[in-house]
């Protein structure tokens, strides 16, 4: 039987290595271990952007309407913008208005398909799954990173704790050693908190640390990447759940509001990780 293919479209800043292996390890996985029937390749379009800061930010997110119209001549059947604090540094609710703005490019190019922005999924993930609070990671100086908190508490999700690891080259985050987290979230205060963002960066490599932190902690943990992911398959109705991406891409999370302080939910162990399959 033929396997439907599936072509994902990412945004991407120029110096942005992860989301370009993250996503693909994560939907590579969720083929091998027999889930849904597709095949999935990737497509990318790539805005300016060598420093975080939030000038060269603004710059390259006024480039995203031009990736936007390239990604429509694949064509794609999903479109994601990947940079989450790009988006959050314009303002509360600003992956609203850049997901529209993305959307009518495509539109006026002939591709009605739909769009996902990492900062949108990740604060629309947190939500469905019921998480009302939470503590993260980010790569980000800290005014950045405080932007992100900012960010976050507007959507109505508090953030308990954040560390921001004060990083401002983005290809310097795309080469740190995703099992450095593992140590990091020992400065990480977690009381109260429904789940962890191991990484709220696009950038920063942690899927390969997912589980070994969920196990750490006792509590579901994510990522931007992951988020996105989910979104994504969502969004094209197809099932969001892929192994060795913890909780939140398990079976467990198929539910809405499976967290939250009315009886929070055990992370558990997926019966596959991406080391079996192959992945990171």
């Amino acid at each position: 039987m033929s396997r439907r293919i599936v072509r994902v479209g990412q945004i991407v800043p120029s110096s942005n290595t992860t989301m370009e292996t993250e996503i693909p390890a994560i939907l590579r996985a969720r083929e091998l271990a027999g889930v849904g029937d597709e095949t999935f390749t990737f497509h990318s379009s790539r805005m300016r952007m060598k420093k975080v800061t939030k000038a060269e930010l603004e710059a390259m997110d006024r480039d995203s309407l031009r990736c936007a119209a390239e990604l429509s001549d694949a064509p794609v059947d999903v479109v994601g913008y990947a940079c989450l604090v790009a988006i959050m540094s314009m303002g509360t609710g600003y992956h609203r208005s850049s997901e529209a703005k993305l959307r009518a490019v495509l539109k006026e190019e002939g591709l009605d398909v739909p769009v996902v922005t990492s900062a949108g999924a990740l604060v629309d993930e947190l939500k469905r799954a019921g998480a009302r609070s939470v503590s993260v990671v980010t790569p980000y100086v800290r005014p950045l990173t405080d932007l992100v908190v900012d960010y976050l508490r507007e959507e109505g999700i508090a953030v308990v704790d954040s560390i921001a690891l004060s990083i401002d080259d983005n290809v310097a985050v795309g080469r740190r050693n995703p099992s450095l987290l593992v140590d990091d979230v020992d400065r990480l205060n977690i009381t109260g908190v429904d789940a962890v963002v191991l990484s709220a960066c696009v950038q920063m490599p942690s899927l390969g640390a997912i589980q070994q932190v969920e196990d750490k902690l006792g509590l579901p943990v994510t990522s931007a990447a992951i988020c996105t992911t989910r979104k994504m398959l969502s969004a094209l109705e197809l099932e969001p759940v892929a192994p060795g991406a913890g909780y939140f891409l398990s079976e467990r999370n198929l539910a809405e509001k499976t967290l939250g302080r009315s009886g929070k939910a055990q992370p558990g162990r997926d019966s596959e990780t991406l080391h079996a399959n192959g992945g990171l």
